[in-house]
């Protein structure tokens, strides 16, 4: 590849926030530029003509996971290097994680027969080289310029809505720069990067933009816990919704404080079932390296959580209160929906 900037690239990251910069009215939106976040692999695309090399974020190649995908030529001005998010969606449009994880196969009869089935796009909202020139140092606000004109200017490309631009299997991100603009991404979707217009690309950085997340709650029901790492406490809680008659395991707590992992040892006992164990396949199956202990479904919390896999919550939730007031007959899958 004749390109100004080889793989691997670190790429620019995010730092956490909780409030979406701007939606308080007090000026901190100012210079700032949303998009949706989504829930896929990050993903920097090294295109030189018919060439393409695609890194992951840890630097390690993609493409051969991903043989749908098309990276048109830079209608002959030269070569380019984008940043962006692969993304597999199902048939209600939501992002599907599950089936990007499936992509990573040995087997490209596999592979290929996924492609056919779960075909990714590619989400860009970045360029690094564009026309064959290394574009890093300049603002945001250019680079969005350069974008923008990459991919309209891309062999096949067709206007998508208001600013939007498809190109084979590239297409480009939405962005607003109001504030009030970008809560629906937060409300419904992923959440929201908010980036500065100002800012460089600055590789394994995370300056520059943050990320907030949607936080969701839902209330559960404490099926099992799981023995910390310190003899005599509660490392997280299982918990479950209710499918039907069934009471399904849908995943864990984190974030326990010292403190709480040594009470909830007592406060738990009353509501042990007897049965427990260890890398029992019929019981919680995710996590079959881990000892367990069953507890009558008698308890519910409240929590918080962002992401949702599969029916299950992919990352650890956390306690918001316990309800008392709260039947767990009343804690069904369905909320996993809102």
């Amino acid at each position: 590849m004749a390109l100004p900037l080889k793989p691997p690239v670190k790429p620019q990251l995010a730092r956490s926030r909780k409030t979406l910069p701007g939606a308080e009215g007090d000026g901190a939106g100012d210079g700032i530029a949303y998009e949706p976040k989504y829930d896929g692999f990050r993903a920097l695309a090294f295109v030189d003509g018919d060439d393409v090399y695609l890194q992951s974020r840890g630097g390690k190649p993609l493409a051969r996971y991903f043989p749908e995908l098309r990276f048109p030529a830079d209608a002959g001005r030269g070569g380019y290097v984008i940043d962006g998010e692969l993304v597999i969606l199902g048939e209600d449009g939501a992002e599907v994680f599950d089936a990007l994880q499936n992509r990573i196969h040995p087997a490209e009869s596999r592979i290929n027969m996924l492609a056919e089935e779960t075909p990714a796009i590619y989400r860009a909202f970045d360029v690094l080289v564009s026309a064959g020139e290394r574009i890093m140092d300049r603002p945001f606000s250019e680079r969005r310029a350069a974008l923008v004109e990459l991919i309209s200017g891309m062999e096949g490309a067709v206007e998508s809505g208001p600013g939007g631009w498809s190109a084979g299997t590239v297409e480009l991100t939405p962005l607003t720069l109001d504030a009030e603009a970008a809560e629906p991404w937060l409300e419904s979707g992923e959440g929201v990067i908010a980036k500065e217009l100002d800012a460089p690309y600055l590789p394994g950085e995370r300056k520059g933009m943050s990320k907030i997340k949607r936080v969701r709650t839902i209330d559960a029901v404490i099926v099992g816990w799981r023995p910390g790492k310190e003899e005599g406490t509660v490392g997280s809680l299982i918990l479950g919704l209710y499918d039907g008659d069934d009471l399904r395991v849908v995943g864990h707590t984190s974030g326990l404080k010292a403190q709480e992992k040594r009470d909830l040892v007592d406060k738990l006992a009353p509501y042990e079932s007897g049965e427990r164990g260890s890398a029992d396949p019929s019981r919680w199956a995710a996590d079959r390296d881990l000892e367990w202990v069953a507890l009558r479904p008698e308890l519910v919390v409240e929590i918080t959580f962002d992401h949702v896999s599969a029916g299950r919550i992919r990352h650890g939730s956390k306690i918001v209160r316990w309800r008392d007031d709260k039947a767990p007959s009343a804690c069904t899958i369905e909320q996993l929906d809102g």
